[in-house]
């Protein structure tokens, strides 16, 4: 038996080395293959005859041979190119879309620089008026829309100035050079003008805002630093951005003999879009007199004196002095007379209450205590809790 296994052997590797020598047809990876069974299968025949160095060099030889040969299989099979790579204009339009609105601003900014087609796209307003809602929407308002309008129509204006007399003197220049000339340049600035961001998109806009030079209005809380004379209280003012400290400088309009006041290191937490479409000089006719209960949370028009602009303050609505606070006797809301309260004051002061008429409202007041405008009736939480997110830590006199 042993004599048979070593003439196999001999037989077996002859014919290995003779087979290697020329070439194989196509199917022989095929048939390789399934050698690799044939050779386990004859291993299991062999095993109650395996021996010593028979079992370790004849079994260590057909293992390696099925390990090169599988490896030379897996290696032609797996024949793909790496320098092969997917672009993002490859992908299809709606996961493009699904991508830009995820970015930040600063990636869509990125983006557009890439290409012209993923320039039109990263400047879509509907990309950017998310990200326009989520960091400006609270602060700005119908006012500063307007602003804006009329910033980009004086702009528009100006351009079209330059481009008459740019014009002009394109007709100028044809008298002495070559109309080819004339004309090529035009093209260039047109060109120019083509991939420049359109002015009144969303995007630019936002960019505008981002980069401070463009001034918003908009009402600020505790106007100039919290000043004891501006305790709960919100005015208007012109706003512009200072992306350093993500903080806001104000310009407070001129009144009286005072100048311009102007106050740096607004946060954020102390502006609003102002509520209503108001000038600050002009009455606002309250529309909500007839419903005004005690415990009612209001805003109401003051202003020190006729060359002022109002301002916004914060109060109550509170009972009238016949009027014992029992909720079920009451009939505050019954009476002409409105009684307002103003509990930052210290009981006493003469801030700290006031009424009005509920039927003939109008402005009412006088040189020394001031004069009192229209009246807003506070509807949501939102804005009440941060009246009280303002509230002093001291009582005021």
């Amino acid at each position: 038996m042993l004599f048979l296994l070593i003439t196999c052997f001999t037989f077996i590797t002859f014919l290995y080395k003779s087979l290697s020598l020329k070439p194989l047809p196509l199917w022989s990876s095929e048939v390789r293959l399934l050698s690799i069974h044939f050779w386990k299968d004859f291993l299991i025949l062999l095993n109650p005859f395996k021996k010593g160095f028979l079992e370790a060099g004849f079994i260590h030889f057909i293992t390696s041979r099925m390990s090169i040969r599988r490896k030379s299989f897996s290696s032609r099979v797996e024949n793909v190119d790496p320098n092969l790579e997917m672009s993002v204009l490859d992908l299809p339009e709606l996961a493009l879309d699904c991508i830009l609105e995820r970015l930040p601003p600063e990636g869509l900014c990125n983006m557009a620089s890439v290409c012209s087609f993923l320039k039109e796209k990263c400047k879509s307003d509907y990309l950017w008026e998310r990200h326009m809602k989520e960091k400006w929407g609270r602060v700005i308002g119908p006012a500063a829309y307007r602003e804006w309008q009329w910033h980009i129509a004086s702009r528009n204006d100006s351009s079209f100035f330059n481009q008459a007399k740019q014009r002009g003197f394109m007709t100028y220049l044809s008298q002495f050079w070559p109309i080819s000339l004339v004309s090529r340049s035009n093209f260039s600035i047109s060109i120019k003008k083509k991939h420049t961001a359109s002015v009144d998109s969303v995007m630019s806009w936002y960019l505008a805002l981002e980069s401070g030079k463009f001034w918003f209005p908009a009402q600020v809380y505790n106007r100039e630093n919290g000043h004891v004379g501006f305790m709960l209280s919100c005015y208007d003012a012109e706003l512009s951005y200072d992306p350093r400290t993500d903080t806001f400088q104000a310009r407070y309009p001129p009144h009286g003999r005072r100048a311009i006041a102007i106050e740096t290191g607004v946060t954020w937490d102390r502006l609003r879009a102002p509520p209503l479409d108001t000038s600050p000089h002009d009455l606002y006719i309250s529309d909500c007199l007839t419903e005004l209960c005690p415990g009612d949370h209001i805003e109401i028009q003051w202003r020190r004196n006729k060359e002022f602009p109002y301002g916004w303050w914060y109060g109550v609505v509170g009972h009238l002095e016949t009027c014992d606070g029992n909720e079920i006797y009451c009939r505050c809301h019954d009476s002409d007379i409105v009684m307002l309260e103003f509990n930052q004051y210290t009981p006493g002061s003469r801030w700290r209450t006031t009424t009005i008429d509920r039927k003939d409202h109008r402005e009412e007041g006088n040189e020394a205590d001031g004069f009192y405008g229209g009246i807003r009736k506070l509807q949501s939480n939102e804005e009440i809790s941060m009246w009280r997110h303002l509230w002093p830590t001291d009582a005021l006199e």
